[in-house]
């Protein structure tokens, strides 16, 4: 029951997404209809944080949606900017996040990524259910502004999702390590750990890996 809920959440996306175009992802949080929203932060994110492998500094999340995994990544080490197209999902985002005590640890910006100019780059930046949410006709562009983004030796993480065609031709796109590989590698970016995330939840658990890259240019 849970699976059939889910993948007609899944089509009600993609049909207001070919509706409305870029406007598609306001129209969404308009009329609740976020799967991709967990409502919690991402479970591998929360070992990562637990392990202490991660780097402090200035953080970007693109894609933020309603920024669970903004807050949960933020403390007074690392500074988190969440970035998002959409006016309601921010808008979601800072009602969940205005009361909280890590609250000045972070911030909300409605943004185009691929547009955006920051006046500083980033230590790490965080990729889940964005890079699969762009055209495949945009990748080449979201590698070129993440190395515009990130700095020399800072860290790329990327969950790779849906790694199988389940969804067709609408986000959330099919994507692979090749994908990544290809718009990542012209900028100096290169893999340190690539490995399947057994922690992926619901639908997502076989289709999803987790990628970790530096920038070495």
């Amino acid at each position: 029951m849970e699976e059939e809920n889910h993948s007609s959440k899944v089509e009600k996306m993609q049909s207001i997404i070919d509706e409305y175009s870029a406007g598609g992802w306001n129209k969404c949080w308009e009329q609740g209809v976020t799967p991709w929203d967990l409502g919690q932060p991402t479970p591998v994110l929360l070992q990562l944080l637990d392990k202490e492998t991660l780097p402090k500094g200035r953080v970007l999340v693109p894609g933020c949606g309603a920024g669970h995994d903004v807050i949960a990544i933020a403390n007074p080490e690392r500074y988190v900017v969440g970035l998002d197209l959409s006016e309601n999902g921010i808008k979601r985002a800072r009602e969940i996040s205005l009361s909280l005590p890590n609250a000045k640890c972070f911030e909300f910006i409605e943004a185009d990524f691929f547009t955006w100019r920051p006046t500083e780059k980033f230590d790490l930046i965080f990729d889940y259910t964005f890079f699969c949410a762009i055209e495949p006709g945009m990748r080449a562009s979201w590698g070129t502004q993440m190395h515009e983004l990130l700095k020399p030796d800072g860290e790329l993480i990327t969950l790779m999702f849906p790694t199988d065609d389940r969804y067709g031709g609408s986000p959330p796109y099919k994507v692979s390590v090749a994908d990544y590989e290809e718009v990542l590698h012209p900028w100096g970016f290169k893999a340190t750990s690539i490995i399947d995330n057994e922690m992926a939840v619901g639908q997502r658990r076989g289709c999803e890996k987790l990628g970790r890259w530096k920038r070495c240019l």
